[in-house]
C-alpha cells in the first residue's frame, strides 16, 4: 500500500500516536496589542514594498511547542496575533482530535479567534482514513471521517479543509480512486459551500502532473489546491523530490491557499532550501492574491523565530500582515 504522506505527515502521525489521541467578517472585540513587525524593505535584490498577499499562520509551525503542552490549541488564536502580529490561521485537525465531537468546540474555538480579531481560513485534516481506498467502505468512511471536519470548518468561518490523497496501486488506479473519493466528498462540501483542498504532501500529490491530472479529473469548481513551495517529496525513504517550481507552477491554477514551507535561513534572512523570490513570483504571475501561509518546519527548537523568519522574508517580497 502506498500512503501518500510527506515528512511533516510522518511527523503529525507521530505526534497523534504519541498523544493518543470565504473568511471570517466579524470585526475584533478586543484590542490586541501586537509586536512591531519590520517595515518591508526597499526594492534591493529583486525586493518589493508593493504589498499583494496576506500572511497566515499555519499551526504545524509550532507543533513542538503544542507537543510540549507549552502551548495550548485553544490558545493558538490569540497567541498567533500577540505573538507574531499575523491576523489570520490555518489550523491542525489532529491537534484537536479530543474535541472533535464535543459540539461545544467549534463555537468556543470561533469565539477566541474573534476576540483575538484572527480569521479561521481553512483547517488541514490528517489522520482520517484513506480517500482513495481500493475498498469502497473503508473509502466511504473516510469520507464520513472528514465530513465532521467540513461541518467543524463551517461552524468556525473557514473557506476549506486541506486533505491527502492517500491511496494503494498505480499512479493511475490511484488517481481514479482518488477522485472517487474526492467527488464523493465534495457532495458534502458543496452543501456547505466549503472548499476541499489537495496539498503536494508526498507520494503521487507531490508530482505536479499526476495531482494536476487529478485536478481535471475531478473537474469541481470547489476541488482546489493548496501548492507547498517545499513539500515536493515523492519518496521519503529515498529522498527523491520533483521541481518545486515546476510543481508550484503546475499547481496555481487551482490554488485556494498557498504554503510558504521554510526551513532554515542564511544570515541575510533567506530561506536556503527555496528561493522565494522566484516562488512568490510563479504565483503572482498566476494571478493569485489570497492568503499565503507561514509554515515553519525547521530543525531549530526556536519555532518562534523560524515563524518570524518566514514572515519577515514574505514582507520583504510584498506580504503584509
Amino acid at each position: 500500500m502506498i500512503w501518500s504522506t510527506g515528512h511533516h505527515e510522518a511527523s503529525r502521525r507521530e505526534f497523534v500516536q504519541a498523544s493518543v489521541g470565504l473568511v471570517l467578517a466579524a470585526t475584533p472585540t478586543l484590542a490586541v496589542a501586537a509586536p512591531a513587525i519590520p517595515p518591508a524593505l526597499s526594492k534591493e535584490k529583486g525586493m518589493t514594498t508593493e504589498s499583494w498577499f496576506r500572511i497566515s499562520l499555519a499551526q504545524w509551525s509550532l507543533h513542538r511547542t503544542l507537543r510540549a503542552g507549552d502551548l495550548l490549541p485553544m490558545d493558538f488564536p490569540a497567541h498567533t496575533r500577540s505573538r507574531f502580529g499575523i491576523e489570520a490561521v490555518e489550523y491542525v485537525s489532529t491537534f484537536y482530535n479530543d474535541r472533535k465531537k464535543d459540539p461545544a468546540f467549534p463555537g468556543e474555538l470561533r469565539q477566541r479567534a474573534e476576540d483575538a480579531g484572527v480569521q479561521s481560513l481553512l483547517i488541514m485534516v490528517d489522520g482520517e482514513g484513506p480517500l482513495g481506498a481500493r475498498d469502497e467502505s473503508v473509502r466511504m468512511e473516510a469520507v464520513q471521517n472528514h465530513r465532521a471536519w467540513l461541518e467543524i470548518a463551517k461552524a468556525l468561518g473557514c473557506h476549506s479543509i486541506r486533505v491527502n490523497a492517500n491511496s494503494e496501486g498505480t499512479p493511475d488506479e490511484q488517481l481514479a480512486l482518488c477522485a472517487k473519493g474526492m467527488t464523493a466528498l465534495l457532495e458534502h462540501a458543496d452543501a456547505l459551500e466549503l472548499n476541499v483542498l489537495i496539498e503536494n504532501h508526498g507520494g503521487n500529490s507531490s508530482n505536479g502532473a499526476w495531482l494536476s491530472n487529478l485536478m481535471k479529473t475531478v473537474d469541481n469548481p470547489r476541488f482546489g489546491t493548496l501548492p507547498d513551495f517545499g513539500n515536493f517529496i515523492l519518496d521519503w525513504n529515498t529522498g527523491e523530490e520533483y521541481d518545486r517550481y515546476r510543481g508550484t507552477t503546475e499547481l496555481m491554477p487551482w490554488a485556494k491557499a498557498v504554503s510558504a514551507k521554510s526551513h532554515a535561513f542564511d544570515g541575510e534572512g533567506l530561506e536556503t532550501g527555496t528561493d522565494y523570490e522566484k516562488m512568490l513570483q510563479i504565483v503572482k504571475d498566476a494571478g493569485y492574491r489570497g492568503w499565503i501561509g507561514v509554515e515553519y518546519e525547521g530543525p531549530d527548537a526556536d519555532e518562534s523565530r523560524g515563524i518570524e523568519l518566514t514572515r519577515d522574508l514574505l514582507i520583504k517580497l510584498g506580504g503584509t500582515c
